[in-house]
């Protein structure tokens, strides 16, 4: 799961720097941003997070019981219902643009907001696909089947690519914003096309047949319901974020979507990766309600606790230190400048705040999916949401002036309250799951020896960057490696066992491949 989030990643970085190159932070580029941000709620409230929380844990539960063929009818009974209910949605958002932009973007007036409008109408029939796609994911997922699935939205990456490389040395800035989203549409579809070959065998043919599920059917959408309502919270502090950048000076739409590209990557890599993996696990084990099962799905959630805060704290710790270098390396070219990666900087900077506990609360969240708790994430969301609300307003509009700072950096108080926010969340998260399973989390000396390690890389690698003056290539290149190598380095010489778990399972993979060929 890991390289396939990777290998997105990859590509969805490869797209933003193109993006970058030709768009920068322009007018269209804050158009494309904020536009996207509409039709992604189609997304992000049925999309991936949301379908593996209400559908794999009942699914799952099916397949562990020996009942192959009312599980292949709940997934057939689940994809009809949900493409009836997008299809609907999509026509209706496409209808209801304008007043979409003037909620989001409030700040967009004249050409820019009609330039957002026709974005966002483009953007929405390929929202709605990417939605069914995470219907294939979930049902790979249960199989155990990762790879593809979350390696197909490099179909869609490469289809925007494409469109950007083909119109942009010909295009202006806003007709190009336009054909990227028509690329967007093509490669939602695309990616529907590339899970189908491994999906289809799995489910048998279709059948729909409502009543026999009906009972399975009504736990999907039971639990459905509060993970809709606790994404619909998480993309209210996203779209506070957005709209308060809106009201902010020409570029802090686009920076901070920039900012967002490169703090989601050690989420999805490192965060989502361990909690997808875990669910339908979690889930199976959870059918038993001995204390036996209780203990075992403790260890499992402390486990990958131990496995994020590996990975997540020297990402931290890399935006805090070295973030101009990383920003650089990727968009650095054509209209985004060296200013520009210095903005982003900001923005990644204080994003390092919550990085730890935003990704922390992914696994936690699952765990309560796996014990059928919908309700509980939904109501720690609420309280986050409030937060971010009131801290990020404080810190990006009422703040900077008083304190005498340009209004323009107003956008970096946005990630350093959301990331406060996310360290209420997930204490709370955390106090109510030990008061069911005992105590769960990270014991101190162990994230102190993660950031004396991680602080330390970090403090080499800065002093590098002021050394180098070859470039925004060249200097990436060249303090991205040393930092990787001094804290791996260190945590070989310290003995980290997370580090000797994952070379183990990278050497074990490498030799199953071997043996296959």
């Amino acid at each position: 799961m890991a390289a396939g989030i990777l290998l997105s990643r990859i590509a969805g970085l490869l797209r933003e720097s193109i993006f970058a190159h030709y768009l920068g932070n322009s007018a269209a580029a804050d158009a494309f941003k904020a536009g996207f941000r509409i039709p992604n709620i189609l997304q992000n409230l049925f999309g991936e997070g949301v379908l593996s929380a209400s559908f794999i844990p009942v699914y799952s539960r099916l397949m562990s019981e020996g009942d192959d063929e009312a599980a292949d009818l709940l997934a057939w009974a689940v994809g009809a219902t949900l493409a009836l209910v997008i299809s609907i949605l999509v026509v209706g958002g496409v209808v209801f643009t304008p007043y979409l932009i003037d909620a989001i973007a409030p700040g967009f007036h004249g050409a820019k907001r009609a330039l957002t409008i026709q974005i966002v109408q483009v953007l929405f029939p390929g929202a709605g696909l990417l939605v069914m796609s995470a219907w294939c994911l979930g049902v790979l997922n249960s199989h155990h089947r990762f790879f593809a699935s979350y390696t197909a939205p490099v179909a869609w990456n490469a289809a925007i690519i494409a469109c950007l490389i083909f119109y942009g040395p010909h295009s202006t800035q806003d007709h190009l914003a336009i054909k990227a989203a028509w690329g967007s549409v093509i490669g939602a579809g695309l990616q529907i096309v590339v899970q189908l070959p491994q999906m289809l065998p799995l489910m048998g043919r279709l059948r729909l047949r409502f009543r026999t599920v009906r009972r399975e059917l009504r736990s999907v959408f039971n639990n459905l319901m509060p993970v809709i309502a606790s994404r619909g919270v998480a993309q209210v502090s996203g779209y506070i974020d957005n709209i308060l950048a809106s009201l902010l000076p020409t570029g802090a739409v686009a920076a901070l979507n920039y900012a967002q590209i490169l703090y989601l990557l050690p989420v999805s890599l490192f965060g989502m990766s361990v909690a997808a993996a875990e669910l339908p696990t979690m889930s199976r084990t959870t059918a038993a309600t001995t204390s036996q099962a209780t203990e075992a799905l403790r260890v499992r959630l402390n486990n990958g606790l131990r496995q994020i805060a590996f990975m997540v704290i020297p990402s931290a710790a890399a935006f805090l230190l070295i973030g101009d270098v990383i920003t650089a390396l990727l968009f650095q070219s054509g209209a985004f400048h060296h200013a520009d990666a210095l903005y982003v900087w900001s923005i990644l900077a204080g994003s390092a705040v919550g990085l730890l506990a935003a990704t922390m609360s992914r696994l936690y969240n699952s765990t309560y999916y796996a014990l059928w708790d919908t309700r509980t994430p939904l109501r720690y969301a609420l309280v986050r949401v409030a937060l971010t609300l009131v801290l990020g307003y404080l810190c990006a509009i009422v703040l900077p002036p008083r304190l005498g700072v340009p209004s323009r950096w107003g956008v970096a108080g946005l990630s350093a309250s959301a990331g406060v926010a996310a360290w209420v969340e997930f204490a709370l998260l955390r106090w109510s799951l030990n008061r069911r399973l005992g105590w769960t989390g990270l014991d101190r000396g162990y994230l102190l020896r993660l950031w004396a390690m991680a602080l330390s890389a970090g403090t080499i690698a800065f002093a590098l960057k002021l050394e180098l003056h070859r470039g925004p290539r060249l200097t990436g290149l060249a303090v991205l490696p040393v930092y990787g190598l001094i804290y791996f380095g260190l945590a070989w010489w310290s003995g980290v066992p997370e580090l000797t778990r994952l070379t183990r399972t990278v050497a074990a993979r490498v030799q199953t491949a071997r043996a296959r060929q």
